[in-house]
């Protein structure tokens, strides 16, 4: 698709260093060794390096280039033992805890990009997400203004780009949160498109035509996103029509800058942004990217455990584009 090529060219005009930790993953090996010989990126895998290498030959798989760090030999591993240490002693961790938690390879890869040793990670393909997104959180955290992190998929149809957040994560946002979520999204959809973003935060009611506690949360979060960040083009509350339909969005919403332009669609909590996605993806046609972790100081991208190759280059090509 041409979207995601502009992507891969984009990103191989960077230059960044991305960590794929999860070496024992076939997938992630062939991904490894598609995206250095495009130069998509420099990788960085972990694990025992006699051992990645001699499964890759008998692969066919040529990792010439990818670099191998053995996490339990790392001269790193004691700063980084302490670091953490010292990061989450106030919760009851010993050192001796930090040092073996450190030696999982989310972790130690969360820890390299926490101290500028990587632009990025992306894992997920044998963990599950609470495990990425633990390690992200305890290791990188979140920059100064951002309460939560979320996640956000691409939709990529023939006429158009959007970004579609949260549809995987947080399961019930309130007001902040949300208003969050629309900051996070728009920036980075920004970064991802060269697009400006024009936010719709979504309800069942636009501009009033309906009242419920639900719809005064995502009134709120319209309020908050308008407040933290007058820079951006954002409207709320708005039906999904109001907000992707010219002609509908000047009917109800006459005097939006956002309405019938959208193409950042924030959804009121995970139910809707789930289904919302998954509708568009099947029956719209659209390509599903993601999702992309975000809300962290730096990119810690969790991957499907059903992901293919071409995923995992895609998703690390994104990684690229937003650190």
């Amino acid at each position: 698709m041409e979207f995601l090529q502009s992507i891969l060219d984009k990103a191989s005009k960077k230059r960044k260093t991305i960590l794929l930790p999860e070496s024992s993953d076939e997938r992630v090996l062939k991904a490894a060794g598609v995206i250095t010989k495009n130069k998509i990126a420099s990788i960085i895998t972990l694990g025992k390096e006699e051992k990645i290498r001699s499964k890759a030959e008998k692969l066919g798989i040529d990792l010439s280039g990818v670099r191998i760090i053995d996490q339990e030999k790392s001269d790193k591993l004691s700063d980084f033992t302490n670091i953490f240490y010292n990061l989450r002693k106030k919760k009851g961790i010993i050192i001796e805890q930090a040092r073996e938690t450190l030696k999982r390879d989310l972790f130690f890869a969360a820890m390299m990009v926490k101290e500028g040793m990587a632009d990025g990670s992306v894992a997920g393909s044998l963990s599950s997400t609470a495990d990425v997104l633990r390690a992200g959180i305890q290791c990188i955290g979140m920059p100064e203004g951002i309460s939560i992190v979320s996640s956000f998929f691409l939709m990529v149809k023939p006429e158009k780009v959007f970004s579609f957040a949260d549809c995987a994560v947080v399961p019930n946002p309130d007001a902040s949160q949300l208003a969050d979520i629309a900051i996070s999204t728009a920036d980075n959809h920004k970064k991802l498109t060269d697009e400006e973003p024009y936010v719709a935060m979504l309800s069942f009611s636009t501009k009033g035509s309906a009242q419920h506690e639900d719809v005064d949360k995502v009134i709120e979060a319209t309020r908050l996103v308008k407040e933290k960040r007058a820079d951006l083009k954002v409207d709320g509350e708005l039906q999904f029509d109001a907000a992707v339909v010219d002609s509908v969005g000047t009917r109800k919403a006459p005097h939006s800058d956002v309405a019938g332009r959208a193409n950042v669609l924030i959804f009121p909590n995970l139910d809707a942004g789930n289904i919302g996605y998954k509708i568009t993806q099947r029956w719209g046609k659209a390509e599903a990217v993601g999702p992309m972790v975000q809300g962290l100081r730096k990119p810690f991208f969790d991957l499907s455990r059903g992901c293919s190759v071409e995923d995992i280059v895609n998703t690390a090509a994104i990684c690229v584009l937003m650190g």
